[in-house]
């Protein structure tokens, strides 16, 4: 047993780093299920505690929030990817730039996003054929980088470009993969890791800059007309986040690496939760045809056969089940960290100042002790009368407190346009015969291709 400071149990050494970046999933499993609700290991150099029970957990993000912070050692593994974006800042800076960004993401502007998000679904379902064999996490993370681009940068990618996107995420990626080895090698030794990884850096940071021109060359223009339907209207200021940068920049309030880290920021996770959260939903109905039967006739029933729209969305209460169901079995953001500022008193234990608290979703997600039949795909457990007694913090894929994801609503409203869109044309089957396996990241991916049989509907 390792070392420990009196209260929660300690797990060896170096056995925790090496299971853990064997495999992340199996390790939190374990653990969760050995000890209690406060468990503390080394991660490497890492002094860490996970905490399991959602009252500690709603402390942390919530009710105390204040005596945490972002910890140190993702700045330092992830500053020079996120730099001081809105997922890494903190502090004023963290508050000057939320509060900017915000009405880029008010609900009302959000629900006028509708057209394009389904247009965008529209056009890639023109390309698929009955029969086909698509790999469905790439045709939602390509649907899903287009989305995002046109809805806060205010732009319109070719192929090309979306492709070189599509081409580079995977380096960056591969990069913040549980490795001790690779946690310890410096950015400057010239390992093929490191190198790949350097250069689908600029490659987006060339992207981006490329797109900030065009943006200055149309005195931040209108927005794209496959973001406006015929019932929306233009605003006299595009709220775009690039448009509101840009304009924030030309007043002296930002800097060229305000910009580049906040739309690096919101390029790379803007996009990949909804697009794994997207691909898992459709692993999980081809594995349930009965749920899979449901949502066919709720979209039915609702929709007729005609495209979807924001007010259609409140209606269609089972397809919105099945998005949080697949979020509480494969949350795309599968751990989170914070970094107590001052010694603190966690479940019964002292928490020293500097130390990692590890937040899993995965486990809490997951724990019988918060869901009956926790491994079971059941979308009815979202019924309000179900969800009554539930522990406020026993699912939380977007975070929660001050700091939660500020792209929550576009996230939500996305998935169910799309999943309403294709679901009503196609039918999606998972051809391999085995389950697929996982590995861990920033996010939470899919080791194999996610192939799929489209199958056309009636």
């Amino acid at each position: 047993m390792s070392s420990t400071p009196p209260g929660p149990k300690g797990i060896p050494v170096f056995g925790a780093s090496r299971q853990y970046a064997r495999d992340p999933f199996s390790f939190l499993t374990a653990v969760a299920d050995a000890y209690g609700d406060v468990i503390h290991f080394d991660l490497g150099p890492l002094d860490t505690y996970m905490l399991t029970n959602p009252a500690d957990i709603e402390r942390v993000l919530v009710s105390e929030a204040s005596k945490f912070r972002k910890p140190q050692f993702q700045d330092q593994a992830i500053g020079d990817l996120l730099g001081e974006g809105l997922l890494m800042s903190e502090g004023s800076t963290w508050q000057k730039q939320r509060q900017l960004a915000q009405p880029a993401f008010d609900v009302r502007r959000i629900s006028t996003m509708a057209g394009m998000m389904t247009n965008r679904t529209e056009t890639m379902l023109s390309e698929w054929h009955d029969g086909d064999v698509v790999d469905v996490q790439l045709e939602m993370t390509r649907l899903t980088v287009e989305i995002i681009v046109d809805a806060m940068f205010g732009a319109e990618l070719d192929d090309e470009r979306i492709g070189l996107i599509q081409e580079n995420l995977e380096p960056l990626g591969s990069r913040f993969e549980p490795d001790p080895i690779r946690f310890l090698t410096p950015d400057w030794v010239p390992t093929r890791e490191n190198r790949e990884y350097k250069q689908s850096l600029s490659v987006l940071e060339d992207l981006i800059w490329d797109i900030v021109e065009e943006r200055r060359g149309t005195e931040y223009g209108q927005t794209p007309a496959s973001s406006v339907s015929a019932a929306d209207s233009v605003e006299e200021k595009p709220m775009d986040l690039l448009s509101i940068l840009l304009r924030a920049y030309d007043a002296g309030e930002q800097t060229d690496e305000n910009l580049r880290d906040e739309l690096m920021t919101m390029l790379l996770a803007g996009h990949d939760t909804t697009a794994l959260t997207l691909t898992y939903a459709w692993y999980l109905l081809s594995q349930h045809p009965e749920a899979k039967e449901r949502l066919h006739r709720e979209l039915n029933d609702v929709l007729g056969g005609r495209t979807p729209t924001a007010e259609d969305v409140r209606q269609l209460e089972y397809t919105e089940r099945v998005l949080n169901e697949s979020m509480r079995l494969y949350p795309p953001v599968y751990v989170m960290f914070r970094e107590p500022k001052v010694d603190v008193r966690l479940g019964g234990y002292r928490v020293p100042e500097g130390s990692a608290i590890m937040l899993p979703q995965w486990v809490v997600h997951r724990s019988e002790r918060w869901w009956d039949n926790p491994l079971e795909f059941d979308p009815d457990r979202w019924s309000p009368e179900r969800m009554a007694d539930r522990p406020r913090f026993a699912y939380f894929p977007f975070g929660g407190g001050p700091r939660h994801c500020i792209g929550k609503h576009l996230s939500l409203l996305e998935g169910r346009l799309i999943l309403g869109t294709v679901a009503q044309q196609y039918e999606l089957d998972y051809v391999r015969d085995e389950p697929f396996s996982l590995r861990g990241s920033l996010t939470m991916h899919p080791r194999e291709p996610m192939e799929m049989r489209l199958r056309a509907r009636e």
